[in-house]
């Protein structure tokens, strides 16, 4: 006698089972999907600290204020000099790069940092593609007159997430 039945899948039974088999796979993927995004936001926080604090130790290097210590007198912005007249430090309406000073090599106190904007390729001098996709931005404002000037140094992620690092640099 003769086995009817058959052997193998019949056409019915390989759709259900590659439909099934797609929908696992999408699920699978769409949440390991978030999870790459989350192992890629850690190291774009990283690479953000490296440019925020290089740009704040470049900053952090520049004297106080441009009336200060300037030439062979040792006087600060604040004090009184020689003669005995007040050395003036610069006004807040005017931080920013004083004249002359249009490129950020010339930079040589903290407050000609003010306002400025840097891109990717800007934050890495020697690797212009380091920090592609990043931008930074630097604020000075006076903290106590005189004495005090906050730097705020916020870096943005290609992603959009912005990142703020902050320190005071004293007239001293």
């Amino acid at each position: 006698m003769r086995n009817n039945f058959s052997k193998g899948f019949t056409l019915i039974e390989l759709i259900a089972g590659i439909v099934v088999i797609a929908i696992v796979t999408l699920v699978v993927t769409s949440g390991l999907g978030l999870l790459f995004r989350q192992s890629v936001e850690p190291w774009q926080q990283v690479r953000a600290a490296e440019a925020g604090q290089s740009v704040m130790n470049e900053i952090m290097a520049r004297r106080f204020d441009e009336n200060s210590n300037v030439g062979n007198q040792y006087v600060r912005c604040g004090e009184y000099d020689a003669n005995d007249e007040k050395v003036e430090c610069t006004l807040p309406i005017n931080l920013g790069p004083d004249n002359g000073e249009s490129q950020r090599k010339q930079f040589d106190d903290v407050d000609d940092y003010h306002d400025l904007r840097l891109d990717g390729a800007e934050l890495s001098g020697s690797s212009p593609n380091r920090y592609n996709g990043f931008e930074a931005s630097v604020r000075v404002t006076y903290k106590e007159k005189d004495k005090l000037k906050r730097i705020t140094v916020i870096v943005t992620t290609p992603q959009g997430e912005s990142i703020e690092f902050s320190t005071i640099k004293g007239n001293w």
